[in-house]
């Protein structure tokens, strides 16, 4: 069915109106109906089962959905129907990152089928996902307005509104992984998949965070260094400059100090929330020498246990000046587990503790 639908586009017989609408009778003929047993088996962290791993969140949300749908369907009362739709935003909003699945595939997976001259597919799952996106906005706009609607009314905007974006998010996710994938997997090399996952990060993930990353054999995994005026960090989460880095940290309300595994003081963040007095002048000094006779001990224990894995947190608070400081110590490790340091965070938690009931409206907090 693919190679005809190729042959189609190819020969200029369908537009895109036509080929969107083959693409949602192939949903309906084939679904459940695909021999997947000479599918490549997919290793773990691989592009494609990552692809997968984000379609198992985005099922999860779709059915949460369904739930709430149900729900609506057996209600009477008007007065509940913010309350749902409250609850349906969020899930909404959670769907809306599909925009990251879907552009990886657009940008990074798409490319490569196009050299081997496969291009029915994609330009049908491109013309999908922006109906996709289409609804998901459409759902979250009319999920604006549920003060002033009844419950039939809701029933009529889920019917016409919600379970065709619901529906379209779970139909591509079948599409993905009884057409789509398998063929990727049967036409991209190794080598290409790497590049694909090398550039993953620029996109982003949805609603899930990869444990790791693949790394094929055989193949020169080695990253590329940066450059001497590369200014950019990037992380599996997302990147910023130095300078970001420095002014997130610094405007975080909390007070850190980081110490390294081999006990000395690397850094500490210099917030206008600043509880315990630093200088530059403890960094690369021995965290034991920062602390007073009597809390020498307690530094010990705690390095101690850190560092062997026999604990990883430590709380304290205490009563100072007439404030409630919450300190705690926090053991880092790297994705295999190994010891890499401690981190301290103090915080001070006074005025917070008097907080009661909901801040809903918008209020600006004076600058000191």
């Amino acid at each position: 069915m693919v190679e005809v639908e190729q042959e189609l586009i190819s020969e200029g017989v369908l537009d895109e109106k036509d080929i969107l609408k083959f693409c949602d009778m192939h949903t309906q003929a084939l679904e459940g109906a695909i021999d997947q047993s000479g599918a490549k088996e997919i290793p773990e962290n691989h592009p494609i089962d990552v692809f997968l791993e984000e379609n198992k969140e985005l099922l999860k949300v779709v059915n949460q959905l369904e739930v709430v749908f149900e729900e609506i369907e057996s209600l009477s009362d008007d007065d509940k129907i913010p309350e749902y739709f409250l609850k349906m935003k969020g899930m909404f909003n959670a769907l809306m990152d599909v925009d990251k699945h879907y552009r990886r595939k657009e940008n990074l997976l798409f490319p490569y089928l196009e050299n081997y001259g496969i291009t029915g597919p994609p330009t049908v799952m491109w013309g999908k996902h922006d109906e996709t996106r289409e609804f998901l906005k459409g759902a979250l706009e009319a999920l604006e307005v549920s003060k002033e609607i009844s419950v039939d009314e809701a029933k009529t905007v889920i019917e016409m509104v919600f379970k065709p974006a619901t529906t379209a998010v779970a139909d591509m996710t079948m599409k993905e992984e009884e057409i789509l994938f398998p063929m990727s997997m049967d036409k991209l090399t190794d080598i290409e998949w790497y590049e694909i996952q090398e550039q993953t990060l620029e996109i982003g993930f949805c609603l899930y965070d990869p444990k790791g990353l693949w790394k094929p054999e055989g193949i020169e995994t080695k990253k590329k260094e940066l450059e001497p005026d590369d200014d950019i960090i990037q992380l599996p989460s997302g990147s910023f400059t130095k300078t970001e880095l420095q002014a997130i940290l610094n405007s975080l309300p909390i007070d850190m100090t980081f110490v390294d595994k081999n006990e000395k003081v690397k850094y500490f963040s210099q917030s206008e929330e600043r509880i315990f007095d630093r200088n530059r002048a403890i960094l690369n000094r021995d965290v034991k020498l920062c602390h007073p006779p009597s809390s020498v001990g307690i530094v010990e224990e705690i390095l101690h246990d850190f560092s062997s894995g026999k604990e990883s947190k430590a709380p304290f608070w205490i009563q100072m000046g007439g404030k409630f400081i919450h300190i705690e110590y926090i053991a880092l490790k790297d994705e295999t587990g190994n010891f890499l340091g401690t981190l301290e965070v103090s915080q001070d938690l006074t005025e917070k503790r008097k907080l009661e009931g909901d801040q809903r409206l918008l209020s600006y907090t004076e600058n000191k």
